[in-house]
């Protein structure tokens, strides 16, 4: 019986201990760390991703507030990182030199009012936590979540050191997603001229692909004309001749764009 026992703590003790080496994260590679926050009363899970220890120990780090796009919501506090960024992150995990702020919007609703204070709340909590350069804060999002970013942009437009909005766009982009459009100047008349006018000294480039069937391209044009003729500091688009609407992955493949990104500041 004794040796059972022992036999028993022992086979215990390995199965704890595989479990921890499951567990703890590779030290020379980034890793996503599961967050919750609550805001106006409703907690919301999101995602952090923690670059190497090695980047870390570098100095403050640059820190990417990641929108998601419609098919991407939901309440698991995951589904977030499967798409847009997120990949990109796991194919790069050793040598992405950035925190990423991946939050969650509930199912059926946009980044909007409450949706946008839990963002900028797990933004703030992550800048706090993992000591970030809040000189060097941007902001990217993809289809619904490009729509978010000028929303959040136009609400903050004095904190992001630069904006990458990919596909995304002022107006809705067809009937049935009426409630999809940039609250702060949709009803403007002419919110592409008031979109640029209010961020003009902002770093912005866009994205988008030319065959985009679901949002399409008109919009974002019409903003890259805008911000033109209201002078804008640094406003530039890229369209894919030949892409569709997951112009992301494009986008987030592209070094160009990163190189770009993390030299500004504010």
């Amino acid at each position: 019986m004794r040796r059972l026992l022992l036999r028993c703590s022992a086979l215990a003790v390995f199965m704890m201990t595989l479990a921890g080496c499951a567990t703890a994260p590779d030290p020379t590679a980034g890793h996503f760390e599961s967050r919750t926050i609550t805001v106006d009363g409703q907690a919301s899970r999101y995602q952090v991703f923690v670059p190497s220890d090695a980047i870390r120990a570098a100095g403050p780090l640059p820190v990417v507030l990641f929108l998601h796009g419609s098919g991407e919501r939901g309440r698991d506090g995951r589904k977030q990182t499967k798409a847009g960024i997120g990949p990109y992150l796991r194919e790069h995990a050793k040598t992405f030199p950035a925190l990423v702020v991946l939050p969650q919007v509930p199912n059926r609703e946009e980044w909007s009012g409450r949706n946008n204070r839990i963002a900028l709340a797990a933004l703030d909590a992550s800048v706090a936590e993992f000591a970030a350069d809040p000189a060097r804060q941007y902001l990217t999002g993809m289809s619904m979540g490009g729509y978010g970013s000028w929303n959040i942009a136009l609400a903050e437009p004095t904190r992001f050191a630069a904006i990458v909005p990919v596909c995304g766009a002022v107006l809705a982009p067809r009937e049935e997603r009426e409630s999809l459009f940039v609250e702060a100047v949709a009803h403007e008349a002419d919110p592409y001229t008031a979109l640029a006018a209010r961020l003009k000294n902002v770093p912005i480039w866009m994205f988008h692909g030319a065959e985009d069937d679901v949002v399409p391209p008109s919009d974002d044009r019409k903003l890259h004309a805008a911000f033109k003729a209201v002078g804008a500091r640094d406003a530039r688009y890229t369209e894919y001749p030949d892409g569709n609407h997951n112009a992301w992955d494009a986008t987030y493949a592209d070094a160009a764009m990163w190189t770009w990104l993390f030299a500004q500041k504010r």
